[in-house]
């Protein structure tokens, strides 16, 4: 990498422009890892079009635009970890990817593990779903930090 190129929000130590960035722009991920990286940075930049764009139409509906746009907006991200894939490569069409992302919501510390669930639909990657176990989760009453717009006591902290 360059001493000139931001490394990728995503953690991959390879330049932004390199790595996620391309995806933000329109072309397909080639692997549901590359997706799950490119979401993240996703939400780091507060890329809401993309998230939507890129979830499964099957389960777009689910999602909370305000909500998400909120949850976005009042974190500050701080890395992504992955711990675990599962199939997900260039010729298959369903993966799994399980990351540890940590940030600060509203000044508040966290870090959310996720198992995602991926599928290729039409040649692209698209996010199906996820369970959330944050490893700090937050206060009962608190948004979910998985951004389905519910309070966590009514959404994965039930």
């Amino acid at each position: 990498m360059s001493a000139t190129a931001p490394p990728c929000p995503c953690g991959s130590r390879q330049p932004a422009a390199a790595c996620c960035d391309p995806l933000l722009a329109g072309a397909p991920a080639p692997t549901a890892l590359a997706l799950m990286r490119s979401r993240y940075v996703g939400y780091v930049r507060q890329a809401i079009d993309y998230l939507l764009a890129t979830h499964d139409p099957a389960t777009v509906a689910t999602v909370d635009r305000a909500a998400l746009t909120a949850w976005a907006r009042d974190t500050t991200w701080a890395g992504l970890e992955i711990v675990e894939t599962r199939a997900g490569g260039p010729t298959d069409t369903a993966g799994e990817v399980e990351f540890v992302a940590h940030g600060h919501h509203r000044g508040r510390a966290f870090a959310q593990r996720e198992r995602s669930r991926f599928r290729r639909l039409d040649g692209r990657w698209v996010y199906v779903d996820g369970v959330a176990r944050p490893a700090t989760p937050p206060g009962r009453n608190e948004p979910c930090p998985c951004g389905g717009g519910a309070k966590y006591k009514r959404c994965h902290g039930g």
